[in-house]
């Protein structure tokens, strides 16, 4: 639901992304694919060892804001997305 208002956001402003769901025991074979990441606040303690693994492809990884993520603000976690690649 998350990524479909993220997309729908990113619709309204004309910003052509591609916006994935994927499980956590994916990370290291997607990493390379991605402009950013964002944790879900369920597997934030995962953030350390991401970024880890993330640092060396320049990729950055963050954690949605629990609020953001609980209630769905897909404007909210685009602009996060957007500011950490900007």
């Amino acid at each position: 639901m998350l990524v479909q208002r993220m997309n729908t956001e990113a619709t309204k402003r004309a910003i052509e992304v591609d916006i994935q769901a994927v499980p956590a025991a994916e990370f290291e074979q997607r990493i390379q694919e991605a402009d950013v990441v964002l944790l879900g606040p369920q597997v934030k303690y995962e953030l350390a060892r991401f970024s880890a693994i993330a640092q060396p492809f320049g990729k950055p990884v963050a954690v949605i804001d629990m609020m953001d993520y609980g209630m769905l603000r897909g404007d909210k976690v685009l602009d996060k997305a957007l500011a950490l690649i900007a």
